[in-house]
């Protein structure tokens, strides 16, 4: 019996039909394969985030029970100032670290906002004060000039204006004729890690002020409190009063576990007394704080979420979050 003289070619069609069949199905799951994974990963990073929230709702928490029992002072021995602390949940773990945003110098102090029917503003205290600070974390390489400039570069990008305030200062000309060009902000800083942009910032130096400095959102507000600086980083106080790092260290381990219960303690102390501060320079410190940071990490299975959120107490003791930021400092 002869075969037909198609027949060759309807068996090779039809073998090239199911290989495009099995194409097209191992596509199809291994999309469906990924869909899943996608949904999955959503799902993990969801419970996450629901965690660092309530992170965030505990830290109100906290801090509201510590106002309620002293509502006048604020202090390390409190039950916010405990460090980092974590706690098991399901499939995971949640890690919070409350800290004073008042134990830090704000960088937005440095911005002076310029009126034309105004007088010209004095030179903020912040800004002596930062560079004082600077000086006194001996960062190699960097002298009075350097920090002299690096103050002027930054009360530039923060003010209003497009004028030039000293020689170390920058504004629109220099940035814009960089290779990638840019513009000043203007404006206050949303985040420490806006130094990388501004003149004559290196990444040494950044890294050695990151733990003395923060930025306040959208506000000039300088005020230190004595009680919550930390007494291993001294070199804070030190260029607030300049002063010896020994004398620092003295003043910092005289205010007790529960610090000073109003600012003429700590006025009074022979230390401070002794150099004799103006009322502009007293002003500079409190005893009290208003904004404090949260730090939430949580884990769930496989994904991780870090959760930065900037809290206001207010006068009645309401806490709201002003600010917040997601990932890593």
């Amino acid at each position: 019996m002869r075969r037909k003289p198609n027949s060759g070619v309807a068996l090779i069609t039809v073998m090239l039909v199911v290989a495009l069949a099995a194409i097209i199905a191992t596509q199809m799951l291994a999309r469906l394969q990924y869909q899943v994974q996608r949904t999955t990963n959503i799902s993990f990073n969801q419970q996450a985030y629901w965690y660092a929230m309530g992170a965030e709702a505990f830290a109100k928490r906290v801090l509201a029970t510590a106002f309620e029992q002293e509502p006048k002072v604020t202090h390390l021995g409190q039950i916010w100032a405990q460090g980092e602390t974590t706690y098991p949940v399901d499939f995971g773990e949640i890690s919070g670290e409350i800290t004073d945003m008042h134990s830090c110098l704000n960088l937005n102090a440095l911005r002076v906002i310029n009126d034309p029917n105004v007088a010209a503003k004095a030179e903020p205290l912040a800004k002596k004060a930062f560079q004082e600070l600077i000086l006194a974390l001996n960062i190699e390489g960097i002298g009075d000039f350097e920090a002299e400039y690096m103050a002027d570069a930054l009360s530039d990008w923060l003010d209003d204006d497009s004028a030039i305030v000293s020689a170390g200062g920058a504004e629109d000309n220099d940035y814009s004729a960089k290779e990638f060009p840019y513009l000043p902000a203007n404006h206050y800083l949303a985040s420490v890690n806006e130094l990388r942009v501004i003149e004559h910032f290196t990444v040494p130096v950044i890294d050695a002020l990151k733990p003395y400095v923060c930025a306040l959102p959208n506000t000039d507000l300088h005020q230190i409190n004595i009680n919550t600086i930390d007494a291993e980083k001294p070199q804070l106080l030190q260029g607030l009063l300049a002063i010896a790092e020994t004398d620092a260290e003295q003043i910092l381990a005289a205010r007790g576990i529960e610090g000073f219960k109003e600012t003429g303690a700590f006025f009074d102390l022979p230390e401070v007394k002794k150099l004799k501060l103006t009322d502009e320079q007293k002003q500079q410190f409190v005893v009290d704080s208003e904004y404090f940071k949260l730090t939430a990490k949580t884990n769930f299975n496989t994904s991780y979420f870090q959760l930065n959120s900037v809290l206001q107490v207010a006068e009645n003791n309401q806490i709201s979050v002003i600010s917040r930021t997601i990932g890593r400092d």
